[in-house]
């Protein structure tokens, strides 16, 4: 049996109509940039999110790049941020001539670990209360925002993250671009923070056609300092009060993405449901001392784009699936403390060892939505073969 760790052929024979009527309809209108979709697919995120504005730009990377910029960073500043996360978290910092100082996970749902956020800044920084800057001691960078990533679809400890942030008086930009659709306590992921970043990759739980991205906030000055970054800082066309960045969501991909939205919700709950019927499989299979299935931490919701197992010899047994047709992927075999490019920051090999441990275990099994039932009991059963033959 064939089980690929993302089938959006499946996806797409399900909306093929919808989506050709849609495109079709941009083709029509040859309106291609910041058109009427562009325009309705914002208004629809915002009210899906619970904020009050969103800005469509060309990836998530941009999305959190963006972000960044409106707050003021750039040479001379850090932002704080994990390490066991997409590359493009810490690169879109370094991007802006800043430097990410890292903070390790927790040791369960992969979120930032607020109590070592809250070390770090007491311990490694300084704050004037006069001036409101954090200086941290051994860099001297000035500390502008709090960037936590919500990983897999579950949301990091948000409470206690914007309680530290707080005391502080830092920004914080949530990394969403895994999350939409996450909930922590009354919130959607991206609404908490001063920022909100989401990617519409296209194998992201709401993927579209490329590329593509959003900002969501409730300030409307920082909404409209995105809005006039991504058009190259012109307001009106041609005069440029800021050097900005060409970064606008395509018009095709809104239309897509607009079609796709609808059924979102659905899918999660189809990722929701195939996650429950894993976890029941691998504790009848009596597969839970050798794996770690994943923890859904309290007050929040988990929308499993990704569903990541930990297993102690990991990379054995994902040769073994791969041999038995089974898809995975590891999310993120280095942290990025760890990265050639980022070995300047100076951080020791040892450090932050919860990421590390995430880097040598964590392994995602394929939970698309149209997962069928024969799929999965299949991946458990090859999983208990491995475990097995292994002993």
């Amino acid at each position: 049996m064939e089980v690929p760790l993302l089938d959006l052929k499946a996806q797409y024979a399900s909306i093929r109509e919808e989506v050709t009527e849609a495109t079709d309809a941009v083709f029509e209108s040859q309106q291609f940039i910041l058109g009427r979709n562009v325009a309705a697919f914002e208004e629809e995120i915002a009210r899906y999110c619970g904020v009050t504005y969103a800005v469509a730009v060309a990836s998530g990377s941009d999305a959190l790049l963006l972000s960044l910029k409106a707050l003021g960073v750039g040479p001379g500043d850090a932002v704080i941020t994990a390490p066991f996360t997409f590359f493009a978290t810490a690169g879109a910092i370094v991007n802006l001539g800043a430097r990410p100082l890292f903070v390790d996970i927790d040791g369960t749902g992969y979120g930032m670990d607020a109590e070592q956020l809250a070390l770090l800044l007491e311990r490694d920084c300084i704050f004037n209360p006069t001036t409101q800057k954090v200086v941290h001691r051994s860099t001297e960078s000035n500390v502008k925002a709090v960037l936590p990533v919500h990983l897999y679809g579950q949301c990091a400890d948000m409470d206690e993250i914007v309680g530290v942030a707080q005391r502080y008086r830092l920004p914080i930009v949530e990394d969403s671009c895994q999350a939409i659709g996450a909930r922590y306590r009354d919130k959607e992921a991206g609404g908490i923070g001063d920022f909100g970043c989401l990617s519409f990759f296209p194998s992201k739980n709401l993927g579209g056609a490329g590329d593509g991205g959003m900002v969501i906030t409730r300030s409307k000055d920082l909404a409209q300092q995105v809005r006039l970054l991504r058009g190259h800082g012109a307001q009106p066309k041609y005069f440029h009060s800021v050097v900005g960045y060409n970064s606008r969501l395509d018009e095709l991909q809104a239309a897509v993405l607009r079609v796709k939205l609808a059924h979102l919700d659905h899918w999660i709950a189809s990722r929701q449901r195939n996650a429950a019927d894993y976890n029941e499989l691998f504790q009848a299979a009596g597969l839970l001392s050798k794996i770690a299935v994943p923890v859904i931490k309290g007050h929040r919701t988990h929308t499993f784009h990704q569903y990541v197992i930990r297993a102690a010899d990991r990379d054995h047994l994902r040769t073994f699936l791969q041999s038995h047709g089974i898809g995975t992927e590891i999310y993120y075999p280095l942290p990025l403390h760890q990265q050639e490019c980022f070995r300047y920051l100076g951080y020791d090999s040892a450090s932050f060892p919860r990421s590390r441990n995430a880097a040598a275990q964590t392994l995602a099994l394929p939970v698309y939505p149209e997962l069928s039932a024969e799929q999965k009991s299949y991946v458990v059963r090859t999983i208990a073969e491995f475990y097995a033959a292994a002993h």
